[in-house]
């Protein structure tokens, strides 16, 4: 059976990457060919870029898809799946659709083949290298400490294990995911995070001077003391690639978790590094406990619970564009109900997934 191509303008909405990620991880789950138009069209430098071709390569290696526009800057595209996403030991590299050297977010390669792997059937290993800390997209942190433990809760076991980090414009990080299997995923309810019971993090810095993490973490542990809660800021220094510097900070709720943090850059004090984390931090706590997901989680946990059996319901401070977006994207693709409530402070969010299963 020939099953319809799913035609989408890659400017909707928000008009960024999220677009690419979200159509390439619902053509490989429901094997249906894609066509996009206007890939990334409201960035600065639109068409894919090394993630996202990246992404797009290690997409259709999963599932020996054909692909047309698979090139640097290439604002069209086709991706026609050949067979259901198959499991096993994957390595993608960002410098290989970079000609050499690049530090393209491998996290979001990450969240593009996550969960066509999930229902692969079997086990499977992915060696991601790349960027794994760069601006605008989510850092390895956020990724193990509040992306995954959400998807956990779902049912998806996966664990990361980072071997060497990838500052951006450098990369050279190296990481490991490995994923099991599923066959369907439940509905899932996320509407009070609870009290605030802890916080933890890491200041890092890799080819650097010792005193530049420690000074992030006694800044960051004095603007944190408001909280009143046990507070477990370590200072780290590391090696890799290039020199570089951040602080990833976790807030442990009874229901949730939050995870923010900064990137340093050369003229940049240790302690405003500190300052922008925590500053995030404080401001999402001060939302209230009836919000219990972070704006970022909100966009990706529309795709599995679009996919879920049975009706979710989750709260989050706003309906970002990314995740408005999201769902007209997964709309295109699947039978999911999805309604945004929105009121001052809070956005309720209901989906009625599809009951994807295998």
């Amino acid at each position: 059976m020939t099953l319809d191509t799913v035609r989408i303008d890659g400017a909707m909405g928000e008009g960024g990457g999220q677009v690419l990620r979200t159509a390439l991880t619902l053509a490989m789950l429901t094997g249906r060919p894609l066509e996009m138009v206007n890939v990334r069209a409201n960035r600065p430098k639109p068409g894919l870029q090394p993630q996202h071709l990246t992404a797009l390569r290690a997409a259709a290696e999963i599932c020996a898809a054909d692909t047309r526009g698979d090139s640097l800057g290439s604002s069209r595209l086709t991706f026609t799946p050949r067979r259901k996403p198959a499991s096993g030991e994957y390595r993608f590299d960002v410098r290989d659709a970079a000609n050499g050297s690049s530090a393209g977010a491998t996290t979001l390669i990450c969240q593009t083949v996550l969960l066509p792997l999930a229902f692969a059937g079997e086990s499977s290993t992915v060696t991601l290298l790349g960027g794994t800390h760069v601006p605008f997209s989510p850092p390895f942190e956020y990724l193990q400490e509040v992306y995954l433990p959400a998807l956990a809760s779902l049912g998806i076991r996966s664990e990361a294990r980072l071997l060497s980090r990838g500052w951006y414009p450098a990369g050279g990080g190296h990481w490991v995911l490995a994923v099991e299997p599923i066959t369907m995923l439940p509905a899932r309810t996320w509407t009070d995070r609870g009290e605030l019971q802890r916080i933890s993090g890491i200041g890092v810095a890799t080819n650097l001077p010792s005193h530049i993490p420690q000074r992030m973490v006694n800044r960051a542990a004095n603007l944190l003391a408001e909280l009143q809660v046990p507070c477990d800021l370590r200072p780290l220094r590391e090696r890799s690639k290039a020199p570089g510097a951040g602080i990833f900070v976790l807030a442990e709720y009874d229901g949730a978790r939050a995870l923010c943090s900064a990137l340093g850059r050369p003229g940049k004090p240790a302690e405003q590094v500190a300052e922008e984390a925590c500053r995030a931090l404080l401001a999402l706590h001060r939302t209230g406990t009836n919000v219990a997901v972070d704006p970022y989680l909100g966009d990706q946990l529309i795709l599995p619970l679009s996919l879920a059996t049975g009706e979710s319901v989750f709260t989050t401070a706003t309906a970002s564009s990314h995740l408005l977006t999201n769902i007209q994207v997964v709309q295109h693709f699947l039978n999911a109900s999805i309604r945004v409530e929105q009121s001052a402070g809070r956005a309720m969010i209901t989906v009625r997934g599809d009951g994807f299963h295998v």
